[in-house]
């Protein structure tokens, strides 16, 4: 869990980076912003508040060593030497100036922050920030004047909502930091430009993303099960997925006897699962304890619920043996029957 409610910026830098296919350029700033109170206020609400509930963290990755990402290096000289921020902060921004080539990708203001007192996982640290603002917004500037007022207009930065945004925590150093990230502006094919190829991270092997990891390779593949008996067999897989994976820690082959059951169906999903990692890239161990938070995040909407034309909605949490489906042949429609004690 990260918490800021102590956190200080004690420097930060703004720059500006624009689309390079666009030709937009690239503005450096020579000196850290001068803040006063107020405004070191209003970037802490604006730059903190994305990453309060964030529980899913990731780490610097590079095909052959971490240690050659580029973003990790310059992380590491400001880390090493406070000294070499404006420095290493330029060399940040012509970074993500070389990989903002989607025609897409919007140009905007890059801060960069030198944050004391941050909390992750309990533990007191530094961190460094990095913040783009995309979004823009009209405001109204009123002036008094003898007889009344004089009213004007400017575009200005957004500060309702963090376009793009990462912490970078002085921490698990030797295993590519602990870095918690957000992306709320791109969904299409520029989606990943932010966390992949600029900061270029992937998800930490922590139980948090080993749970996550596991209920989204169920829901995988239960998804690609043939529907012979409509939903219903699936939504029982997919809470049988959820209440396996509340215990404090499984092993894949218990998991996969208790939640599918069947020997065909548990070798299906083993060799699935070796699929599903390798398309992915990721690595789900095959013994590792869980994490309660990941379950309650993804198990919302884990196909446990089915819509029935746009009248009716089934959800299931259990007791599907009492559920039966039907074709109606003078209707020429299908049917569930639901059989229970007490109607509430």
């Amino acid at each position: 869990m990260i918490q800021l409610y102590d956190a200080h910026i004690q420097i930060c830098m703004v720059h500006w980076v624009g689309n390079k296919t666009n030709d937009e350029g690239l503005r450096l700033s020579k000196e850290p912003l001068m803040l006063n109170e107020a405004t070191r206020q209003a970037l802490s609400n604006y730059f903190y508040k994305a990453f309060i509930a964030k529980e899913d963290y990731y780490s610097f990755y590079h095909q052959t060593n971490f240690e050659l990402n580029t973003i990790y290096s310059y992380i590491n000289e400001i880390f090493a030497d406070n000294n070499s921020f404006c420095k290493s902060s330029s060399n940040i921004s012509r970074f993500l100036y070389e990989h903002s080539i989607h025609p897409k990708i919007k140009g905007g203001e890059l801060y960069i922050a030198y944050i004391k007192n941050c909390i992750i996982d309990g533990i007191y640290t530094d961190a460094i920030g990095l913040f783009k603002s995309e979004s823009k917004d009209t405001f109204l500037m009123l002036h008094q004047k003898d007889v009344g007022f004089e009213i004007s207009s400017e575009i200005g930065a957004s500060i309702n909502k963090l376009d793009k945004g990462c912490l970078i925590f002085n921490t698990n150093k030797e295993s590519g930091y602990i870095v918690a990230v957000v992306d709320n502006t791109n969904k299409g094919a520029d989606a990943k430009y932010w966390t992949d190829d600029f900061l270029h991270v992937r998800p930490r092997k922590d139980s948090f993303n080993q749970t996550q990891n596991m209920l989204s390779l169920c829901k995988s593949f239960v998804s690609q099960l043939p529907s012979e008996n409509g939903k219903v067999e699936k939504a029982t897989y997919m809470n049988r997925s959820v209440e396996a994976l509340k215990e404090e820690s499984i092993n894949i082959n218990t998991f996969a006897e208790q939640v599918f059951e069947t020997p065909k169906l548990v070798s299906e999903f083993k060799q699935y699962k070796e699929t599903y990692q390798r398309e992915r890239d990721i690595e789900i161990d095959d013994t590792f304890e869980t994490e309660s938070a990941a379950i309650k995040r993804r198990a919302t909407g884990t196909m446990t619920t089915i819509k029935l034309d746009r009248n009716f909605d089934i959800n299931i949490h259990g007791g599907e043996q009492y559920i039966v489906r039907g074709y109606d042949e003078d209707r020429k429609m299908y049917y569930y029957q639901l059989f229970f004690k007490e109607e509430k």
